[in-house]
């Protein structure tokens, strides 16, 4: 049965995309928010506003119980949970379900399944998708740790098994690097995700980190093809591009398919993005994990093949079956995404929060902004400092390039210190121009002083 009132479970960007996905296909939008979100754009924009608590996400949009009764109360007959916050909760999932209510996304039992990385490392052996190298299971201990990184040999990488974020890895060398490290990313796991279980996988030196955007309706999937995230800081992506230069287009197809395979082989509905590391050195590539939700980074995809991923989503949700074969899925120039966040990237990318003042929004062809900006804003100061994300798309890479850099150049936000310096210094840089980084290379970059006030400016004086 088709959605009629969506209720948007999350708040910023991701939630006036949601709306604006829902509003055109007629649904009626009911928006989520926090007391120190009652002004966001997104309560502005959607048909009706519903508080669900105090500003801390722990007592709002993270609480399972207030977010589902408050669906429940406005009538809900499905809710959509953007990224971050509820997202991948198998909880929140099941809870819905138990109130009649529609989840937007998988199963609880493939969110908790590929949600975990160990469970997720297994159904991908099984279903023939290359992983890197590592245990077989969970790790409890650290003598069975120092037992399997001696088989699959140093450097390994310790990580946990559950959550994501880059919380819980640690890099071993060597066995009494482990035998120091592992009980450190244990309690870090434990106390971020209250899971203290480990696994282990051989580290692959300077990768690049590549994903495949899928769609399933429970029985069939397609991919949206790829998309490159290496440039990370923290193991948090600053800046995005679909497709991947670095493959070639046998590479490219094996990925693909390979990432279909998996989403098939766990009845995967909704949109879903499978990660994976490629080695250059090798031409190899190796799944890591599954995000069982949209992605901040889904732009660059709509971009370059015209499916809108939310409005599929949406209509997955609503009980219709896939409506797009392989074949029909083309891709058109290349896209990049930069994150625009309210932080001072020359103080250490301190958060900035603050009013909105005058605003300037880059417009042309092939520019997109996503965004939860308006003069006047105030930015709260209790949540994640995304505020926007800039696409641009061109004929191929280098034409994304300079439009990206003539958006940037464009949009200007007074009274907040934005990430826009950073991205024009980067558009500007030789390696990056030329495709050259992995996921180690932005942060060396940083420490060589590589973002100054000239170069965050474009070079301009």
């Amino acid at each position: 049965m088709a959605i009629e009132r969506l209720f948007i479970a999350n708040r910023g960007e991701i939630a006036v995309r949601v709306i604006r996905a829902a509003q055109a296909l007629g649904i009626h939008t009911i928006q989520a928010h926090s007391e120190a979100d009652a002004d966001m754009l997104a309560v502005k924009l959607a048909d009706e506003a519903v508080c669900i608590g105090p500003a801390a996400a722990r007592d709002s949009y993270l609480n399972v119980d207030r977010v589902v009764a408050a669906a429940q109360k406005a009538g809900a007959d499905a809710v959509h949970p953007g990224y971050g916050f509820l997202s991948e909760s198998p909880r929140f999932a099941r809870a819905l379900e138990a109130a009649g209510i529609t989840y937007v996304g998988p199963s609880a039992d493939t969110i908790e399944r590929m949600g975990d990385k160990v469970a997720a490392r297994q159904a991908a052996e099984a279903a023939g998708t290359p992983v890197v190298p590592g245990s077989k299971g969970r790790i409890d201990g650290v003598d069975e740790a120092a037992q399997v990184a001696a088989t699959v040999g140093y450097p390994v990488m310790i990580k946990a098994a559950a959550g994501g974020g880059g919380r819980g890895i640690r890099i071993a060398d060597t066995e009494d690097e482990l035998r120091k490290l592992a009980p450190q990313a244990q309690a870090e796991a434990q106390a971020a995700f209250g899971d203290g279980g480990l696994y282990l996988e051989r580290v692959v030196r300077n990768p690049r980190h590549i994903e495949v955007q899928i769609l399933g309706d429970g029985s069939r999937a397609v991919h949206c093809y790829e998309r490159e995230c290496s440039l990370q800081r923290r193991r948090q992506k600053v800046w995005e591009e679909a497709g991947a230069v670095c493959l070639d287009e046998e590479t490219r197809q094996a990925l693909c398919a390979s990432a279909v395979a998996l989403a098939e082989a766990v009845s995967y509905s909704g949109a879903g993005t499978l990660e994976f590391l490629y080695d250059e050195a090798s031409n190899e590539f190796f799944f890591i994990e599954m995000n069982t939700r949209i992605q901040v980074e889904h732009p660059v995809t709509e971009m370059i093949t015209g499916v809108d991923l939310v409005q599929e989503m949406l209509r997955i949700a609503g009980g219709e079956p896939l409506r797009l074969t392989q074949d029909q899925i083309k891709v058109h120039g290349h896209a990049i995404e930069v994150r625009i966040n309210a932080e001072d990237p020359l103080m250490q990318f301190m958060p900035f929060p603050g009013q909105v003042g005058a605003l300037r929004l880059p417009e042309g062809e092939g520019i997109r902004v996503d965004h939860c900006l308006y003069e006047g804003y105030q930015i709260p100061p209790f949540y994640d400092s995304l505020i926007g994300k800039v696409i641009a798309h061109g004929a191929d890479r280098p034409d994304a390039i300079t439009r990206l850099r003539g958006a940037l150049r464009a949009f200007g936000v007074e009274g907040l210190k934005t990430t826009i310096p950073l991205h024009l210094a980067l558009a500007d840089d030789p390696q990056v121009q030329a495709g050259t980084f992995h996921t180690q290379w932005l942060e060396p970059w940083l420490d060589a002083g590589n973002l100054t006030p000239l170069a965050a400016t474009g070079g301009a004086s």
